[in-house]
């Protein structure tokens, strides 16, 4: 009943006043091919009991006690334990979503330092409450550079996640917006600059880039955004490593700053939830997504805070909205402000630091074993290895053995292996993986 609150009698109750005789009358309009006339292929239902104990059984099949060199979008940091105990706090337990803001001020408050704390990140004059996660915060950020300019061609770096990459392809289809990819160079890494250049014409509305990109690579923002403005297109700056912010200087020369914020305080967790960001120069604000909070002052001077631009279908009309977006990802986004005011500016720094060392004394040590760097540019917390003659799988298969988790293999470059060391990677660890490569 905890679960399943409508008993046999309210059913019965429920059917009497519409005037039916069973279940099945209430189904009787639609067609007979449609309707199903068995149980749903489903396991019964369980009581409290079981079902805790189905997921204590499951939570026993985790990889305790593995370490793992595992990147590419998800990222392994150190959580604050301190985070769980604020975001349960009364002020910002209040509703849903602020629709009003007289009674949702806390929550309000967290989405404005949100915002400041990201713009002062990415270098941005603007940034919104917060996107689903980085992947879709991609096509949104190239859908606002299309109404910005009036024009529809997205060129796309193949350095960018490929995940991401097949989420934009997907929103650019049914849209109706062409897209063209601009190849990397294959002994940096990094977008070939030649290439790009030939790419972005006149109907080119967004340059978009990652940085660090999928490989890990550092890539050149300034001369990036030089090719895109040029042409008149803007220069949209997607990142998966929100870590690097910490350390790498800010893609103030962008138009728009689009990432995952995943390594702000949450796990892995299986690909979610996660927090997606987006920031701009502020004369881009109004073809901006979701919504913004702002600072004001109440009927009595006080200081306060409101919805400054909501441009969802929910609050305007349909035809004058940005996106269908439906809300931000609240909760999670106040977890990640919550994990930027504990590490503060230095802090952050210190943290990036961290990643940056580990990673290349791993590479360092990967070198005096041989196994060679892929790719020569710069790189924050993850690399690109070649696998030689061997076959990353069959590398992974080794350390698994030995309770280590390797890194990912890659389809492009074929061969190769990405690489990923945190804060949270262990020096015994590293050797462990050295050792048994």
């Amino acid at each position: 009943m905890r679960y399943l609150p409508k008993s046999d009698a309210e059913r019965r109750e429920m059917l009497d006043s519409l005037g039916l005789g069973s279940l099945e009358d209430l189904f009787a309009h639609l067609p007979e091919e449609v309707r199903l006339h068995r149980p749903l292929n489903i396991p019964p239902g369980q009581s409290e009991y079981e079902i805790i104990d189905y997921f204590r059984d499951r939570a026993a099949e985790n990889a305790n006690g593995y370490a793992g060199f595992l990147g590419a979008g998800a990222y392994h940091h150190y959580r604050p334990v301190i985070i769980d105990a604020l975001v349960q706090r009364g002020e910002f337990l209040t509703a849903y979503t602020p629709y009003q803001p007289e009674i949702s001020q806390g929550t309000l408050t967290a989405i404005f330092e949100f915002q400041t704390m990201l713009c002062q990140l990415t270098g941005m004059d603007v940034s919104n409450a917060s996107m689903y996660d980085g992947s879709t915060a991609l096509p949104e950020a190239v859908l606002m550079a299309c109404r910005a300019t009036g024009r529809s061609l997205a060129v796309v770096a193949r350095s960018v996640h490929p995940e991401y990459r097949q989420v934009h392809h997907t929103y650019s289809r049914h849209a109706g917006l062409p897209i063209a990819e601009a190849p990397y160079d294959p002994a940096t890494g990094l977008v070939d600059l030649a290439a790009l250049e030939a790419l972005v014409d006149d109907t080119t509305a967004a340059v978009v880039i990652q940085n660090p990109n999928f490989f890990g690579c550092v890539e050149r923002v300034r001369d990036l955004a030089h090719i895109a403005h040029t042409k008149g297109a803007l220069l949209v700056v997607i990142f998966t490593e929100a870590v690097s912010l910490g350390l790498l200087e800010p893609p103030a020369d962008a138009d728009i700053v689009a990432g995952e914020l995943q390594s702000f305080a949450l796990s892995p967790s299986y690909g979610g939830p996660y927090v997606g960001m987006m920031a701009a120069k502020e004369k881009f604000i109004r073809q901006m997504p979701g919504r913004l909070a702002g600072q004001t002052t109440d009927s009595n001077g006080n200081r306060a805070y409101c919805l400054t631009l909501a441009t969802r279908e929910q609050h305007i009309r349909r035809e004058k909205a940005t996106s269908n977006i439906c809300t931000n990802q609240a909760l999670i986004a106040l977890m990640a402000t919550i994990f930027m005011s504990v590490y503060g500016k230095q802090g952050l720094r210190e943290l990036a630091e961290q990643n940056l060392s580990k990673a290349h004394y791993l590479a360092v040590q990967l070198e005096k074993r041989g196994v060679r760097r892929r790719f020569s540019a710069p790189f924050f917390n993850e690399f690109v290895v070649d696998c030689g003659e061997r076959d990353p799988a069959d590398i992974n298969r080794r350390l698994l053995d030995h309770k280590i988790i390797g890194g990912l293999p890659l389809s492009e470059p074929a061969g190769c292996m990405l690489l990923c060391a945190t804060e949270t990677t262990r020096r015994e660890h590293m050797d462990k993986l050295v050792e048994l490569w």
